[in-house]
């Protein structure tokens, strides 16, 4: 095998341009591929930047020559040569006008036949590819990704460093708190059954640096979540973590606009008109039946339950009853079927249709039902020839109908403006909410939210006077294209007000201290107003690469079974390791 003695790289390979054409250079990489013309040989030299063309002829010396013969796909190598421009132009690449008549070519090293092409790698399925990750990094979609996630920090670090943040890092080994998703713990081999967690995000680190004094905290934190996967979720995820003393919300989403701003123009010269567009929380809810509208899409729904109170039809009658009105709609039948079904799979609720024909009469799926108030609908949505119209009814139409407008909304491109970004914040979320499971009231987001209107509102609610699902939290979320980018909130600086939002969720002061006594007790020594937010940066990638699901934006993710299949975990441990931490493992009974 070759050395790289004697040989320095000139530059990378996707970097040269026609304009230095005569230079001699030296390059590394792998060979992407190799032609073997007979008296001529070209290999596609790779590295994270592109590609370029190494050139072989009958001038080349014989040693060289032959040794670029015996080159195979993905074997390294380091080549000097001078740029020439090519006699066929490859506009498809960024070096498509030159190539490297080769003097010099060493094989650093060899490689096995791949398992998949690498250029061709999006075509296999996601186990091979992510057995060997290391392998699929090597394509360039992928190497762009990873190259616009390092950009994004790189933006971020210096914005905010401008802005005279302090980047502080803040521990992964924490006491288990009840947040909104399962902890993954790690028990602790010192302390005999006790465990620590790894962090959902670090909320309660970053709001003691504002009461240590630090009043700009920033970190591009790794959070850990124990949930369900997803195209938008893996089990670890990395945020830029923020947060700002004597501030309120206007001053923290100010910093957050700015920062969206540099991002945008930087990464995809795109402009953005701050101030970025607000909408309520029950505002996106009623009309898109989403906290995180896609704005892209011009759909909406609209309530009209008070017309089907006394539906012949069932599934209608007495109901919540929410429509979407689709103008122009070229959709089949059939894809209306389709898409139909799909929608069902995700919000777990049945929807109807029916069709505005080209007489402008009701056709298709529930007509009949429909036609005894044709007259009053017609006042509220349009019902002009080529509509199509979606229902929805039920205790979860406002969640159906967000995915009948996201699901309907992708499929008509009348109705779709792809390539905009469309940003907006969603303020004045509740405060609490009615839980599921235990039918009690419960925190709905954040429990370290400051109310709007502070001990005042919490104390009406207590003495009966409001209803505290009628409260609101100083709360907000940027939203993109359909996608929560961050979240954020002004914190509740106020032990005592702190203590009347438990209290209205049946907690008191001594649960409060038994839960987070480090939060509590910082609290009571001087705690400045504060507030934060935490963009996240694999969906910001995601969203800039145009990428569909989270893991192609991350270097080593794990499959939709929380499972790294390259590294094969998780895995059993020794039965001596277990001993160390005192934990014996209950097999399941068959």
């Amino acid at each position: 095998m070759d050395t790289l003695t004697g040989m320095k790289r000139t530059d990378y390979c996707g970097n040269f341009t026609a304009e230095q054409i005569g230079q001699e250079v030296t390059v590394y990489g792998w060979a992407q591929r190799q032609r073997d013309l007979g008296n001529l040989i070209f290999i596609d030299l790779r590295d994270r930047t592109g590609i370029l063309q190494l050139s072989f002829n009958d001038a080349t010396d014989r040693e060289i020559f032959a040794k670029a013969q015996s080159v195979r796909s993905e074997y390294v190598l380091a080549a000097t040569g001078t740029l020439q421009k090519r006699e066929s132009v490859n506009k498809e690449l960024k070096t498509g006008e030159i190539e490297l008549a080769v003097t010099d070519l060493r094989v650093l090293s060899k490689a096995q036949t791949p398992p998949f092409e690498i250029a061709n790698a999006d075509k296999v399925g996601d186990e091979t590819t992510l057995k060997y990750r290391y392998l699929h990094l090597r394509n360039e979609r992928l190497t762009r990704n990873l190259l616009m996630r390092h950009k994004i920090a790189k933006i971020a670090r210096e914005y905010f460093y401008g802005h005279d943040f302090v980047e502080i890092e803040t521990p992964m080994l924490i006491k288990s708190t009840p947040e909104g998703a399962r902890d993954y713990v790690v028990p602790s081999r010192v302390h005999k059954g006790k465990f620590y967690a790894l962090p959902q995000s670090p909320q309660i680190y970053k709001q003691l640096c504002m009461i240590a004094g630090l009043d700009r905290y920033i970190q591009l934190a790794r959070c850990f979540r124990d949930e369900d996967l997803r195209a938008d979720r893996q089990p670890e995820f990395t945020q830029i973590d923020l947060e700002m003393s004597f501030v309120d919300c206007e001053d923290i989403m100010q910093m957050a606009e700015g920062f969206i701003q540099t991002l945008m123009a930087q990464t995809v010269s795109v402009d953005i008109a701050a101030p970025l567009p607000r909408m309520t929380y029950a505002d996106a809810m009623a009309r898109y039946g989403s906290d995180k509208p896609d704005l892209r899409i011009d759909l909406t729904c609209k309530n009209v339950s008070a017309l089907f109170e006394n539906s012949e039809f069932e599934a209608l009658r007495g109901q919540t009853v929410k429509m979407v009105d689709i103008t122009d709609c070229a959709l089949t039948r059939k894809q209306i079927e389709k898409l139909l079904t799909d929608c069902e799979v995700q919000s777990g609720s049945k929807a109807y249709w029916f069709k505005v024909d080209e007489n402008g009469q009701l056709a298709g799926g529930i007509a009949k039902f429909v036609a005894p108030v044709e007259a009053e609908l017609g006042k509220i949505i349009d019902l002009k020839p080529g509509t199509l119209v979606l229902a929805t009814a039920g205790q979860y139409a406002t969640k159906s109908v967000g995915v009948l407008i996201k699901t309907f909304g992708a499929a008509c491109e009348n109705h779709f403006d792809k390539e905009r970004y469309e940003f907006c914040w969603i303020v004045d979320f509740p405060m609490y909410e009615i839980g599921d499971e235990s039918g009690e009231l419960e925190f709905c987001h954040n429990p370290f939210s400051m109310p709007n209107g502070g001990m005042d509102i919490l104390l009406k609610a207590e003495r009966g006077e409001i209803d505290p699902l009628d409260i609101y939290a100083n709360q907000y979320d940027l939203v993109c294209n359909g996608v929560e980018l961050s979240s954020g909130a002004v914190r509740n600086h106020d032990p005592e007000i702190m203590i009347k939002a438990f209290e209205l969720v049946r907690l008191g002061e001594e649960d409060v201290k038994k839960k987070f006594p480090a939060m509590y007790n910082a609290f009571c020594y001087g705690a400045p107003p504060h507030a934060g937010i935490a963009p996240g940066v694999d969906r910001m990638v995601m969203l800039l690469a145009g990428e569909s699901s989270i893991r192609e934006i991350i270097p080593f993710p794990m499959n939709k079974n929380a499972q790294d299949v390259m590294m094969s975990a998780p895995s059993e441990v020794t039965q001596k390791q277990l001993d160390e931490l005192h934990i014996a493992i209950v097999k399941p009974q068959d």
